[in-house]
């Protein structure tokens, strides 16, 4: 068993390895371009919006207040004439991602530091550079992507927008099980 002290550099090269790859991924590559289309009469819909001073957090409409009236004709109604809308609404102001990149950044930390645990339960110092690629990175993956398909399954989020996530969640993997490979000690 190796201690989680003999992978402080494997879990931080990892998270800045992974950081850097998804930037080239989300910033330079078009690959994600369709994730978020715009509304239709976007400004309008937008100028109504603000006028109901909705407060950020996560909504959904037509929102049932109870199981029972879920089952109304009513309600019924009022899906079927939609429509029916979840969305996330973030406050207004300044574009700055500093707060998010050093969330996300953090995030790769905790994933490689849980591919760190599993794998150095599981594995022995000295072990195969493939074992420790195939323990961290599949754990790696299971971090960085698994959760995703909540979305596509309950709320209807796109499977593209799934799938493309989950693929840079593979890449991000991979990297995260070549880094521990590479560092595991000898």
């Amino acid at each position: 068993m190796v201690g989680l002290n003999q992978l402080w550099l494997a879990i931080l090269l990892s998270a800045v390895f992974v950081f850097i790859a998804s930037s080239i991924i989300h910033m330079f590559l078009p690959w994600h371009k369709g994730d978020y289309v715009a509304v239709p009469n976007q400004d309008r819909a937008m100028e109504t919006m603000r006028t109901l001073s909705i407060p950020p957090g996560d909504y959904m409409m037509p929102r049932p207040a109870s199981m029972a009236e879920m089952k109304t004709p009513e309600f019924a109604e009022k899906m079927k004439r939609g429509p029916v809308v979840m969305m996330t609404v973030m406050p207004g102001g300044s574009t700055a991602m500093g707060k998010q990149l050093t969330s996300w950044f953090v995030y790769c930390a905790v994933v490689s530091l849980f591919a760190a645990y599993i794998t150095s339960r599981a594995l022995p110092a000295a072990a195969v550079y493939l074992q420790v690629f195939r323990f961290a990175g599949a754990t790696a993956f299971m971090g960085y992507s698994l959760a995703l398909w909540q979305m596509s399954i309950w709320y209807r989020r796109a499977w593209g927008t799934t799938i493309r996530s989950t693929i840079d969640g593979l890449i991000y993997a991979l990297i995260t099980g070549a880094t521990f490979g590479w560092l595991w000690p000898r």
